[in-house]
């Protein structure tokens, strides 16, 4: 029996669009990977090589004499300790109070269902703005210059709680719910039972959603927050940053400007390094939770 292997062959134009596809994509890959490689091997450069203008792709007489500033500053150290405290912290209580309550609004036989959805999605429209925003800190709730003040009043998120809810209503059977009640389960019991255990897609993507926002904010811990304690890494890079000018009054002889000048261009990346390698680390371990929960509910049938 002789078996006959049909190729589909490509049109010219075909080719020619999937051509011009990749080079498109291989020159947007360029434009982003391109900043990152570059930060990484000028922190790991001399400063007179990063002033010079010689660091391309590789480190220039490399050393490690940013990283050892960055990391014998004890006020980054506070700060690098304070944000993984309050990334784990606030992203926690997001996850899980967006699940209790997406999991009753996914429930189509709640009562006063619609109406509670109205007033969660009403916030996201008003708000009563900053001031009273902070009169509520800070004269209500007491948590002005406190760790408190960054977690507990933005513990949950109506978004998080819409994505969690959706994919609980298109992902998970409701049948099966069903035939847990049959059996007896309460409802806590199917919260932990099935609805988590079969939601870890899109408790994934929260999460990196939630950790990526807490990490990279500074504004709530600008205006509530005093303590140089209790600052999270974002304001302390801020401060080095931005408010530690140098003067030629404050220094010596042009050679020392130019030293300094150059170190600190030097920890400008090193820096960047330190606040985006967490995340960046965190990043592989929840990829593949993150495709698949991003991707459900986009297709039907």
């Amino acid at each position: 029996m002789i078996k006959s292997k049909a190729k589909i062959r490509s049109r010219w134009d075909d080719k020619i669009f999937d051509m011009a596809v990749y080079v498109l994509l291989t020159f947007a890959l360029l434009v982003v990977i391109y900043p990152l490689v570059y930060v990484v091997a000028s922190s790991f450069s001399s400063p007179r090589a990063v002033l010079s203008g010689a660091v391309v792709l590789w480190p220039v007489e490399p050393g490690f004499q940013a990283y050892t500033a960055v990391f014998n500053n004890r006020q980054i150290m506070i700060g690098f300790r304070n944000s993984i405290f309050y990334t784990i912290a606030g992203t926690s209580l997001n996850v899980m109070m967006g699940m209790l309550a997406a999991f009753p609004l996914s429930r189509k036989k709640l009562f006063g269902r619609k109406v509670i959805n109205f007033f969660f999605i009403f916030t996201m429209f008003f708000s009563g703005g900053l001031i009273p925003y902070f009169l509520l800190v800070k004269d209500t709730l007491f948590l002005y210059d406190t760790p408190w003040a960054l977690i507990l009043p933005g513990m949950m998120s109506v978004w998080y709680v819409i994505l969690m809810r959706t994919y609980i209503q298109s992902a998970i059977p409701e049948e099966l719910i069903e035939s847990a009640e049959i059996d007896g389960c309460k409802v806590f019991g199917i919260l932990i039972r099935i609805i988590v255990p079969l939601s870890k897609p899109i408790m994934a993507v929260v999460a990196l959603y939630c950790a990526v926002g807490i990490w990279s904010s500074y504004f709530e811990a600008f205006i509530f927050i005093r303590s140089e304690a209790l600052m999270p890494l974002q304001v302390v890079l801020r401060n080095i940053l931005i408010l530690n000018n140098f003067t030629p009054d404050m220094l010596g002889d042009v050679r020392e400007i130019a030293q300094r000048q150059g170190m600190r261009t030097l920890l400008r990346y090193s820096i960047i390094v330190v606040s985006s390698a967490p995340l960046l680390l965190a990043y592989p371990f929840v990829q593949q939770y993150f495709v698949k929960g991003i991707m459900l509910g986009s297709v039907k049938g």
